[in-house]
């Protein structure tokens, strides 16, 4: 008996027989998802949560972040991250593949779509991590020197953390390493090198460091609420395919999210006496395994980097000394650190199964709670060893090259902004204030260059007339 095809469904040389349209499209939408975490999400979150002299500057260090690892990364760092031809056992060779078109149309490795949905989506999770990394360095940072960083740490670091844990050619990923959505590539990683950059790019101005209140909560909260919606493709599309792991990768997702921001919530009232909207986002930032260990994970990745920013922060001296302006240390370092290590404790073998597409038994990718609860303790064990060696691998890394690539810029370029910058902020950084009022438009076509042939008519701004 013959059976026809539905139209829509007959492989055509835009829909090859091997592309799953379904896939493709929820691919497409899930990166979307997360890029909105960075634009406009960590965009407004940054440009609302510092100082109102610090907001153009905020925004624009995430918006330039975004545009500059998007050329990198279809220029050779996509190569380095996810290519076929290996240079090290950690990075992949630079090339100019992911340019050709005829390379984009070809099924990608993983998935059933093409290689140019494959280069997309992994573009916003490299994005995003640098923009979190920029995290730690508002209020003071060289704007240029900014510019050079962002290419050559993705180059350096971003690409081989990828490459190793990420790569099925990778040296971790080949030991069966699990980072279900970055949780060392994204934000152990960019914890650390955050915290490393600001060692080196120094702190804030003095009065800045002691009292640094948002100038927008309200759109502070929207930037959040754009961060928390993201995690849906964030955590949904990495399965690489619209699948039930992807449906179970949502849910928990949301209820780690939601079970973390109540418990910071709640360690806020209970030691400060008051509900503290910034700390409550604070927790929902923090945050493949089953429900019930999802909403533990939930609490303690609420509690634990709250007890570390709030306790162990102010009675460490190192910690006291580095100014890391939104934290980034522990709401990203301590959280992805704990993730890794609860899930060589929580994962859970059948789920992986389905993730990692394995059918020759249950030793692989089992956690430590499993393997004891089974008798297969030994895999367990290997399990917690393997995520515990690739904390040690992201840390050391990420200190030593940032470390590297923070000295030779400063040796060409001023890592920190002089003193006057520091005093005025985006006014002398960049010649734009984030709330030109009344007052500040007359004083900002005093003091700026860069208003000229902008279409301002300065009669009208100056004497309050013809705004329409």
């Amino acid at each position: 008996m013959s059976f026809n095809l539905p139209a829509n469904l007959v492989p055509t040389d835009a829909s090859p027989v091997w592309m799953s349209k379904g896939d493709n499209a929820w691919q497409l939408t899930a990166g979307t998802l997360v890029g909105l975490q960075s634009v406009p999400g960590l965009v407004i979150l940054y440009g609302s949560i510092v100082k109102k002299k610090w907001a153009v500057n905020s925004c624009f260090m995430a918006f330039f972040a975004f545009a500059a690892v998007l050329v990198c990364w279809v220029g050779w760092a996509y190569q380095m991250s996810f290519g076929s031809n290996q240079l090290l056992p950690f990075v992949g060779r630079p090339g100019l593949a992911s340019l050709r078109a005829g390379y984009l149309v070809e099924k990608a490795f993983a998935g059933k779509f093409p290689n140019a949905t494959m280069i997309f989506f992994q573009f916003v999770f490299a994005a995003i991590t640098l923009i979190l990394i920029a995290g730690a360095l508002l209020g003071r940072m060289n704007f240029y020197a900014w510019m050079v960083f962002v290419p050559i740490w993705l180059t350096c670091s971003y690409t081989v953390g990828a490459y190793s844990i990420w790569c099925p050619d990778g040296w971790l990923a080949k030991m069966g390493m699990i980072d279900y959505s970055g949780g060392y590539v994204i934000h152990l990683s960019s914890g650390v090198a955050g915290f490393t950059a600001a060692y080196w790019v120094g702190p804030r101005e003095s009065k800045d460091r002691e009292r640094f209140p948002p100038n927008n909560i309200l759109l502070m909260l929207l930037g959040a609420g754009l961060l928390w919606m993201g995690w849906t493709g964030f955590n949904g599309g990495d399965p690489y395919m619209a699948s039930t792991d992807a449906s179970l990768a949502v849910l928990n997702t949301h209820v780690c999210a939601a079970m973390s921001l109540l418990t910071w919530l709640l360690l806020d009232i209970m030691v400060f006496e008051k509900p503290s909207v910034i700390g409550a986002t604070q927790g929902m930032i923090t945050g493949v395994v089953q429900g019930w260990a999802a909403m533990i994970m939930g609490v303690l990745s609420g509690s634990i980097p709250w007890f570390t920013m709030m306790v162990v922060h102010k009675q460490v001296s190192l910690l006291k000394e580095i100014d890391d302006t939104m934290a980034v240390f522990h709401t990203h370092a301590v959280a992805g650190s704990l993730g890794g290590v609860l899930t060589g404790l929580f994962a859970e073998p059948r789920l992986n199964r389905i993730f990692f597409d394995i059918t020759d038994g249950w030793q692989h990718y089992m956690g430590l709670a499993y393997g004891l609860n089974t008798g297969h303790v030994r895999a367990g064990f290997r399990q917690m060893g393997i995520q515990l060696l690739g904390i040690l691998f992201v840390v050391g890394w990420n200190i030593v090259t940032t470390s590297l690539i923070c000295v030779a810029i400063g040796a060409v370029i001023p890592l920190r902004l002089g003193d006057d910058e520091l005093q005025l902020g985006d006014e002398q950084v960049h010649g734009e204030s984030a709330y030109a009022l009344w007052g500040d438009g007359e004083k900002l076509l005093e003091t700026s260059k860069l208003n000229s042939g902008r279409g301002f008519d300065e009669f009208s701004v100056k004497d309050g007339s013809n705004f329409g």
